[in-house]
């Protein structure tokens, strides 16, 4: 298994190198300098034909939900338009920096009683897959098919969720849901512990210096202010820099068509960029600044995953069932699940971005979704996993790749659950009391 699973990562290492380059791909496409926040893109639609003779029966997924505000209210719209103010009034904005003054109060005019709430865009997006998943896969969303739906406690999450469902129930009326959004599922909906806080919080200051290398505000501040000893003796010239860049990778969340990513170089935006793609991979990925462990925060929503599955596969019926929660819990499933080269690890993060490149695996409203596929006569149940409706390899033995036998994929994980949580007491304590 070592062997074909490091055959594998070559593959997709080699694969990598003759693709286009992160700062390629940014150049050509500004907003995956996002990250993060990058607005869900249209998929491929490729699909692989099943084997002769099986046919999709049921669908099981976690979904981020989609575009939003930002959340904090200070830290991201307050703090940098107060300062332009503070500049403007001092007569020292240039005529740029007054342009950018009147975009970010206009943002954060619209944002108020707002931060973090589902936009447009979101539900749009949300929408736009419940269409694909019923035209790709008609056969689970039959008849009087039941779909499963649950979300965190977090609005956005559960406008998600209602955005999905109402999508599938217009295009067919007689589908049957089950709603829940409950603290009662919040241990594998968004879990969180002491353990994984205080790791992220070692990486983040273990890599500080690292971080900082990637943030150049001088030119913008010369772009902004018409004296730099006001800049000099005012203005926080990085944390401005990086407040008007949040700002300004999360206006795809929107569709006011104001835009700040004109006033940053493209050098700067994969710059900035590179300091976020660090940053998620160090608090999320399998750093071997953790000894890869990170991703293991989500081993009850795997064990979830697997033992839902279990359950719907006895069933005759076609069924779906549907999570809906956050990119913090998306991105380390995957890594956990380790999907394409979502299971990277490096300790070269200066070089990070030539493999792993966290806006192909977490845009906005980004999702995982495992399709279960059953044969009349052979007992085999296959499955394929999708990462953002493409479908992915995984270091699981298989002769027809990208489906795999549910047999042999459920063995991978619950073996790899059970080796990793001997070393997290704390997420092996959730499991065993709760499921």
């Amino acid at each position: 298994m070592k062997y074909f699973y490091g055959l594998l990562m070559l593959l997709c290492i080699t694969l990598s190198i003759h693709a286009q380059t992160a700062q390629e791909e940014i150049f050509e496409n500004i907003n995956l300098a996002g990250g993060n926040y990058y607005a869900y893109p249209t998929p491929s639609g490729k699909h692989t034909a099943p084997p002769k003779g099986y046919a999709p029966f049921y669908l099981s997924h976690y979904a981020r939900h989609g575009s939003r505000f930002l959340i904090n209210e200070e830290k991201a719209y307050n703090e940098p338009v107060r300062v332009l103010k503070a500049a403007d009034k001092a007569d020292v904005l240039t005529g740029a920096g007054k342009q950018i003054l009147i975009i970010t109060d206009s943002m954060a005019n619209m944002a108020r009683k707002r931060y973090g709430e589902l936009t447009p865009v979101g539900v749009r997006q949300h929408q736009g897959i419940a269409e694909r998943m019923y035209q790709d896969y008609p056969q689970i969303f039959r008849k009087k098919a039941h779909i499963d739906a649950r979300s965190t406690i977090i609005i956005r999450c559960i406008l998600s969720m209602t955005s999905q469902c109402l999508q599938l129930k217009e295009l067919n009326p007689q589908l049957t849901f089950s709603y829940d959004a409950s603290e009662h599922d919040m241990y594998y909906m968004n879990y969180s512990d002491d353990f994984f806080s205080a790791e992220r919080k070692k990486n983040d200051k273990a890599t500080k210096d690292l971080q900082r290398k990637f943030v150049h505000p001088e030119r913008l501040m010369k772009v902004m202010f018409k004296d730099m000893n006001y800049v000099e003796e005012h203005i926080d010239s990085e944390n401005l820099m990086i407040a008007l860049f949040e700002m300004a990778r999360n206006m795809q969340s929107h569709d006011t068509g104001l835009d700040l990513f004109s006033f940053f170089t493209k050098q700067e935006c994969y710059d900035l960029w590179k300091r976020d793609n660090i940053r998620w991979y160090i608090r999320s990925a399998a750093t071997p600044l953790s000894d890869g462990q990170l991703p293991f925060v989500e081993a009850n929503l795997l064990e979830n995953i697997l033992n839902t599955a279990d359950t719907c596969l006895t069933k005759k019926e076609s069924s779906a069932t549907l999570r809906f929660g956050h990119e913090s819990c998306l991105l380390p499933l995957a890594c956990l699940m380790e999907l394409g080269n979502c299971g990277y690890q490096t300790d070269d993060l200066e070089n990070l971005h030539e493999v792993w490149r966290a806006y192909k695996f977490f845009p906005m409203a980004s999702n995982i979704q495992l399709v279960f596929y059953r044969h009349k006569k052979n007992p085999d149940i296959l499955v394929k996993i999708l990462l953002n409706e493409e479908e992915q390899m995984i270091p699981v033995e298989s002769d027809m790749a990208p489906y795999y036998r549910w047999k042999d994929v459920e063995q991978y994980y619950r073996t790899k659950l059970d080796a990793g949580l001997k070393h997290l007491p704390a997420v092996e304590k959730m499991v065993a009391d709760i499921i």
